[in-house]
């Protein structure tokens, strides 16, 4: 006899298009699924915008155990939630992470975990303190896609010695038809390209570059080009001194990626990553250099012979109709059913160490946020 799934009852903070999607693809009917997930409590800032947010997105015959309430703080203290979902603006995250903490639930907050790495610190300490379970909700990282990347890369082996990478995220936004208060233009609320879609690109580089178990700090050197102290893009340049590996890593907000976002490079060939968008990739190409890369380097068809040896060799295609939240929501409950209070894939002090990066990035680029001078 099978062992039931273990459950986890969510209360949701913001009802933004992020919440929408989370929400909707926990309700999905998964075959596969891993645990079970309900909707408990929904917060806005009124009640008839988080009954709205149910009528939307989580179905009717869920309705009668779902409290909507017109506060965040009654989502924290209402005791039919095991765990928070965060999908507040960035700069709210540290504060709504540490009320959700102190009233004793679990957290699943989305990227990036806080504004800068102090905030993230003072996060983490109170959810090791309290002794609940605290995660950045980096949902890429658990998608089936990632684990190939990572096998392909690091466990097979297929490019053989790493050289670099080259990631890109970046999309074509109407900034000048958006308001000042706009989260992608106000540096109140986190502003700019690096915390929204770089981190994506930097979760790449990194799971290129860096071999599980035996990881470097890279030295960064960074450039940003900002407009009204708001960086519209983002380049940074990652160097391995131990293993001379580089990574090239870019952000923007004034044009769209390639749909082939990524690039790793080795002795061997190339491994390219592809998708809408580096959040949601969904193919693995690999290149491996031709038999005959040795001779010589001028002769016209090599560049032919090379494109000619492209091999698909892993496509992810989502057979649920969701967008793949609740691979970390099944992460999630089968750690907490386990006892574990944070993530093998997505740790807390990975979450700690992108946001410094993020953090020498700004400082080497010039883009600041109210809250880098609070104590």
């Amino acid at each position: 006899m099978s062992s039931p799934l273990p459950e986890l009852r969510w209360g949701i903070i913001a009802t933004g298009m992020i919440a929408s999607w989370f929400v909707t693809d926990l309700s999905l009917n998964r075959p596969d699924a891993r645990a079970k997930h309900t909707i408990r409590a929904i917060g806005s800032s009124s009640k008839a915008k988080a009954q709205k947010f149910m009528e939307d997105f989580i179905p009717s015959s869920e309705h009668p155990s779902v409290s909507c309430h017109g506060s965040y703080a009654d989502v924290y203290t209402d005791p039919n939630v095991d765990i928070v979902y965060i999908a507040t603006p960035h700069a709210f995250h540290k504060q709504n992470c540490l009320d959700a903490i102190n009233a004793g639930k679990h957290v699943l907050c989305e990227k990036p975990f806080t504004i800068n790495a102090q905030e993230a610190k003072l996060v983490i300490d109170a959810a090791r303190e309290k002794g609940v379970f605290v995660m950045e909700g980096l949902w890429t990282r658990f998608f089936p896609i990632a684990s190939k990347w990572n096998e392909l890369l690091h466990t097979q082996q297929v490019l053989g010695n790493i050289n670099r990478t080259f990631v890109d995220f970046s999309l074509d936004m109407p900034l000048k038809e958006l308001p000042a208060t706009s989260r992608l233009l106000d540096v109140k609320l986190g502003a700019g390209s690096l915390l929204d879609i770089g981190i994506y690109a930097i979760t790449w580089g990194l799971l290129s570059l860096e071999t599980p178990g035996a990881r470097e700090q890279p030295q960064i050197s960074a450039k940003q080009t900002l407009v009204n102290g708001v960086d519209v893009s983002s380049s940074l340049l990652l160097y391995y001194d131990q293993t001379g590996r580089q990574g090239i890593i870019t952000s923007s907000l004034l044009h769209k990626s390639n749909e082939v976002f990524a690039r790793v490079e080795g002795s061997r060939g190339t491994l390219f990553l592809s998708g809408s968008a580096a959040s949601m990739p969904d193919t693995i190409t690999l290149s491996l250099k031709p038999s005959n890369a040795g001779k010589d380097m001028g002769d016209k068809r090599h560049g032919v012979d090379d494109a000619e040896r492209h091999e698909e060799v892993f496509r992810f295609e989502e057979t649920t109709g969701g967008k793949g939240f609740y691979y970390e929501a099944d992460a999630i409950a089968l750690d907490i059913c386990s006892g574990k209070k944070e993530s093998v894939v997505m740790p807390l002090d990975e979450t700690l160490r992108v946001m410094q990066i993020m953090d020498e990035v700004r400082a080497q680029g010039g883009a600041k946020f109210p809250q880098d001078e609070q104590a």
